[in-house]
């Protein structure tokens, strides 16, 4: 939830960024400094040694391409359809394609009360963003939003995998700097010339260091911990976070919409992430 926290500051930096930055090469010069941050800190952190287990390299590509193919599908879908709509369909499809992904991949069984704190956070989530919206729901756009939902759970359940060889911060520095690697040509393509400015290197500065080689930091080492349906769904406090940014930074006015999602998806998040009786919590089909 904290990760999430600081992800929810991402619309907020880019609205304050300079105006020629286009949404992609933001996206891709996110990834890009993140990934060399989370490098830097792995690097300097960690003692000489042995690797404990060596790296699955298809399950790595996987999981960096994930990273990268989420930046590309998810503002192609804003450009097509929409900020609010776009947003609703990708974040809201997120955790229910990780919760089913989780169980056909890992064999994680999620339980009644994740599913029904899901249900509501998902409904709440696309009250916040997409209430009072008047974009069209264009269907191109709409299957983009929902390819970025599947990409965010395919990274989720594939760096869950790599967890159970390699820690935290090893596994977010290797998908991040494959990442920021393959995101190079977009970032050119798109065009970088804002980056030779103040507000731009400030805007690159927020997103790659603290939404994600921080928020990632934070939300590998939560996901070493929980179900990948139980983090997939906490994620969700990252539209709870820009709405409350967006009244009280930008100044923005909640509709009665809006603040009727907000109140459904802190609902969910709550029940998503109560504390399970022994016995009662996500059940492992791969073992006892």
């Amino acid at each position: 939830m904290a990760a999430a926290v600081l992800w929810g500051t991402t619309g907020t930096a880019q609205a304050l960024g300079p105006d020629g930055a286009q949404s992609v090469a933001v996206g891709a010069a996110r990834v890009a400094v993140g990934g060399a941050a989370l490098a830097a800190l792995v690097v300097t952190r960690r003692p000489r040694r042995r690797a404990a287990a060596p790296w699955p390299p298809v399950a790595l590509g996987l999981s960096a391409a994930a990273v990268a193919a989420y930046q590309l599908l998810f503002f192609a879908a804003v450009r097509s359809t929409g900020v609010a709509l776009g947003t609703a369909v990708a974040i809201g499809s997120g955790p229910v394609a990780a919760g089913l992904l989780g169980l056909v991949v890992r064999g994680e069984r999620p339980d009644r009360a994740w599913a029904a704190g899901t249900a509501f956070a998902v409904a709440g989530c696309a009250l916040l963003l997409a209430g009072g919206g008047d974009a069209e729901a264009d269907p191109a756009g709409v299957a983009l939003a929902l390819g970025a939902g599947a990409s965010y759970a395919a990274y989720t359940v594939g760096t869950k995998g790599l967890l159970d060889g390699h820690g935290p911060d090893e596994v977010a520095a290797a998908c991040f700097g494959l990442a920021g690697v393959a995101l190079v040509p977009a970032l050119l393509l798109a065009g970088a010339g804002w980056l030779a400015t103040a507000g731009g290197l400030a805007m690159v500065a927020h997103l790659g260091l603290v939404t994600t080689a921080v928020a990632y930091a934070l939300f590998f080492r939560g996901l070493d911990g929980v179900p990948v349906a139980t983090a997939a769904t906490l994620s969700l406090t990252e539209p709870l976070t820009a709405g409350v940014l967006g009244v009280v930074v930008l100044g923005e006015r909640p509709t009665a919409v809006a603040v009727a999602g907000a109140g459904l998806l802190l609902g969910g998040l709550v029940l998503a992430a109560r504390p399970r009786v022994p016995g009662h919590a996500h059940r492992d089909l791969r073992g006892p």
